[in-house]
């Protein structure tokens, strides 16, 4: 039975949550469906989904298979559409999304290269805290932040992404800078007063577990930026995103408290709806963000650094 046909039905069922979804979209019998993936879990010698008479949920193992999937899968459609388009060049109009600060910073200064390597393609960007609903608002790509909810859409992981507690140092002279994050209780702490990212505090590893602390504040403001401005004038602890604060720490206008119990990281994502021809400049986008986002340099310049071609 072809491997290929398995991860792509795999991916389908998992992305649909039903065989008959998946069976539907490829146009064969759901029985089609069940015995590749019956095959492809034998192969693997693990279980990848628990199916029962009303779901399908994926396993602990499903879940980091699917995403190992999903990307195989797009960078083989991008490899085959490489050849396929020989000397097409990439047009038309591209509608992305961002959240605001991550946009401001890291796909907004991006854009002028990106269009200068494609110059028959036109841009729209829309920067919005919320989650847009990229399909039925008409977006190609959204870039997110975070821990994705279950959906439909396919995710292409670009980057890790850290919080960190971070102070100036010309705070951490005024105050000695925490060792344990039950100490926090005895610092100036900056916090975002409405967030639904940080409504269960900040998040430290603790005994090997995920603990979140939520710490009694001095001031707080609803826009990230102005943490990050406070934090630099030394006015208190903030704790933000690697993306962030990676360049000030670098160049040491900041430094990262409590760095043993920092929290696992969560990603940076493309996302986009289930295609299954990508428009090419869809794909060069994305591309064009994994290359840059995939270098780690990138995250402590001064300013973005871009590839010089396409590839």
């Amino acid at each position: 039975m072809d491997k290929l046909k398995q991860l792509e039905s795999f991916t389908q069922v998992a992305l649909k949550g039903s065989l008959t979804a998946a069976a539907n979209l490829e146009g064969v019998a759901p029985a089609v469906i069940g015995r590749r993936i019956d095959a492809l879990e034998a192969r693997l010698g693990v279980k990848l989904l628990v199916r029962t008479t009303r779901r399908i949920t994926l396993t602990h193992e499903g879940s980091a298979f699917l995403e190992d999937c999903q990307r195989l899968l797009t960078d083989l459609a991008n490899a085959e559409a490489s050849v396929s388009a020989g000397g097409v060049k990439a047009s038309g109009h591209l509608r992305i999304t961002a959240p605001a600060g991550f946009g401001r910073r890291h796909v907004a200064p991006l854009v002028p290269r990106f269009l200068g390597l494609h110059p028959e393609v036109s841009l729209s960007l829309n920067l919005s805290d919320r989650v847009v609903d990229i399909v039925n608002e008409g977006f190609d790509c959204a870039v997110r932040v975070g821990d994705l909810p279950d959906s439909s859409l396919v995710s292409l992981r670009l980057a890790d992404n850290r919080r960190l507690c971070v102070a100036s140092p010309a705070y951490l002279k005024r105050r000695p800078a925490p060792q344990h994050p039950s100490e926090l209780s005895q610092h100036d702490c900056l916090t975002l007063s409405s967030d639904a990212s940080q409504t269960r505090g900040w998040a430290f590893t603790v005994d090997g577990e995920l603990t979140h602390v939520r710490p009694p504040s001095r001031v707080d403001c609803s826009d990230g930026q102005v943490l990050h401005d406070w934090c630099l004038a030394g006015l208190g602890l903030a704790w933000r995103s690697t993306w962030e604060v990676e360049g000030d720490i670098a160049a040491g206008r900041l430094v990262s408290v409590l760095d043993d119990f920092a929290a696992p990281p969560n990603g940076i994502y493309a996302v986009f709806a289930q295609r299954k021809h990508l428009p090419l400049r869809v794909r060069l986008w994305i591309d064009f963000l994994k290359h840059t986002y995939g270098d780690a340099a990138y995250w402590t310049s001064p300013a973005p650094t871009t590839p010089s071609k396409e590839t």
